[in-house]
Formats: structure tokens, sequence, C-alpha cells
């Protein structure tokens, strides 16, 4: 048996993010339609281990089937010592025979396509004009978030905060050939928020780094950063106050921090999720509904997002005579 291997080189190069977000809106209208399963991620968690193992399988049926498992490790330190916090591999099994057909690089696929569900959500979420964009964190996913973005609006500027500052100015000065405007790095979380028209929080933190008073009217939040119940970006007047949509409530109710604390508090419920990204892709649910009206995009991160982004890949590797063979 014959199995392709793309490392992250191999991901980056046949995964672009103009590319992954159409890879993603297909995925997701996908999942809309029931075309997808996927049970709940697990997480282990050893005692005294500073990151944790998540393990996120899924199935796709239809003409060409494939069982997709990501294996990962999430290491919040290692952006100290200049690594991905995520690292581990997405792998393809033939929906049929059950024959591995394909590893990839879990860090780069889940860069690319974390970024690129939140300029879909942003495409389609965002209001037509917003040109402003606040990204709080300075890693990973707030250089691959900025890229997506700038896909789906045309900016005029950009405003980035971190926990030091330091580490935004190296993102304002690395990324500036990325976009055409100026990217700003502020000292203060506040500064980047205000009068932003699209905000995307990629922490690791675990308390609120947006609060309702710095939004403004009409304003758009992707929020990526947490995966945990206990963790969470967002305030409670901001939940209580938006338009809440998700990548799939199953996840949101057991997953997001930011909906369940809220919640916790009674400040909201689950009729504040007012639909998944996928039912409005396929026109369950109108999405905005007004320019005033402050939107957010919960995202967890889906399994079937990696299938996708992974399968992808590896038909265009075999498409182009990229992929590099193992047999095993």
């Amino acid at each position: 048996m014959s199995v392709i291997i793309l490392n992250e080189e191999d991901v980056h190069q046949l995964l672009p993010m103009n590319e992954c977000i159409d890879v993603m809106e297909r995925a997701f209208k996908a999942l809309a339609r029931g075309e997808v399963e996927q049970p709940l991620r697990t997480i282990f968690r050893p005692p005294g281990v500073k990151g944790v193992m998540a393990m996120m399988p899924t199935f796709r049926g239809g003409e060409a089937p494939l069982f997709g498992l990501k294996s990962i490790c999430v290491f919040p330190g290692n952006a100290a010592i200049g690594k991905d916090a995520h690292q581990g591999a997405v792998i393809l099994f033939d929906g049929t025979t059950g024959e591995l057909r394909a590893i990839a690089n879990a860090s780069a696929i889940t860069a690319i396509r974390t970024a690129a569900v939140s300029g879909l959500a942003t495409r389609i979420l965002a209001r037509e004009d917003a040109s402003t964009l606040a990204i709080i964190g300075a890693g990973v996913q707030a250089r691959t978030h900025l890229d997506a973005i700038a896909c789906v609006r045309k900016l005029a500027r950009v405003r980035v905060a971190a926990s030091r500052l330091e580490s935004a100015e190296t993102f304002a000065r690395e990324m500036k050939s990325h976009v055409d405007c100026e990217i700003e790095a502020v000292d203060e979380l506040e500064k980047a928020v205000r009068n932003a028209d699209i905000v995307v929080t990629a922490t690791t933190s675990r308390e609120p780094v947006v609060r309702r008073e710095w939004l403004a009217r009409g304003a758009h939040i992707n929020a990526v950063g947490t995966f945990s119940p206990k963790a969470r970006e967002l305030d409670t007047a901001t939940m209580a106050s938006a338009s809440i949509f998700v990548d799939r409530r199953e996840s949101a109710f057991n997953e997001a921090g930011d909906y369940l604390i809220a919640a916790g508090e009674g400040a909201i419920g689950p009729d504040n999720i007012l639909a998944e990204l996928g039912e409005v892709l396929i026109g369950q649910h109108t999405g905005r509904s007004s320019s005033d009206e402050i939107t957010i995009f919960k995202s967890l991160g889906l399994a079937m997002e990696d299938l996708a982004a992974a399968e992808y890949c590896y038909r265009k590797a075999l498409g182009g005579g990229l992929a590099t063979k193992v047999s095993i």
C-alpha cells in the first residue's frame, strides 16, 4: 500500500488561503446537509503536563467517502520557543476499504483552515463596507487570520495588540507586505478594538480580552483562540448583546467557554445561538440582519475542516505529481 506524506511546506504550497476559504465553504455546506459525521473531540490531559492531546475523528460520505483523523498536541508555551502551539498529523483513510491514503502536517493544516473558516464567516456575516481590522494576538493564528480577512474584505487599516508590545510590533513589521494598508501595533487591547469593524481574537487567554463597551456598532467578531469550557476571550456583556453564530452547536454547548460561562451566569441560553455557519450558507438562516448588529462567530475547530483541507491537498498532490509516496 502506498501512502502520500505531505509536510508543512507541501501544505502551504497546495493550500493557498483563497482556495481554502472555498474548500471550507463546501465542507460547511456538506455538514449542514447531513453528509458529515463526527463525534466531539477527545482531549487527554495528563497531570503535570503543560499541554494536551486531542483526537478528532470524522467521516464524510458521498461518491468518494473518507475517514479523517487529526491527532494533535496543543502546547501553548511553544510560542516562546518559536514553534506553533499545534503539533500533529491529519490522517486520511479510504471510506470504502479503510486503507490509509495520506498523512499531512497538522500544524499547517490547522493554521490555514482555522483562518479560512473565519474568512468565510467574515465574508457572510461582516458588513460589506467593513475595512478596519483589530487582531488580538500575534502568533501563528493571528498571521493566517490577517491573510484570510484580507481575502474577503478590502482593508484600510489594521491594529494588533498582544500580551507584549514587542510581539505586536514584530507582527506589524513582518506582516506589512501581506496587506495594502498600514498595520499598527498598539499597547492596549482597547486601543485595538475601539472603532474596529472586524475583530479577531486569537489568544490563549482564559479571561476576556474583548469587552462590550469597546465594540463599535455593527462590528463582527471571530473568536477563535479557546476551545475549553473554562476559558473565554469575550465578556458576558458582549455575548449577551450580539448575534451568535457557531461552527457547530454541539461543540459550542460542550467546549465553548465564551458561551458556557455566559450561560452559567444566566445571561444567555441555547436560543442565543442563531445558526451554524453551514445553515447560513445553505439559506436556512439569513445571517446578519442589520448594519448595527454585532455578530460573533465562535470557532471551535472541527475535524471535518481538517479532512476537507487535507483531502484538497491530497488530490492536488496526486494531480500535480507533488506527492511523496511511501510504501507501508
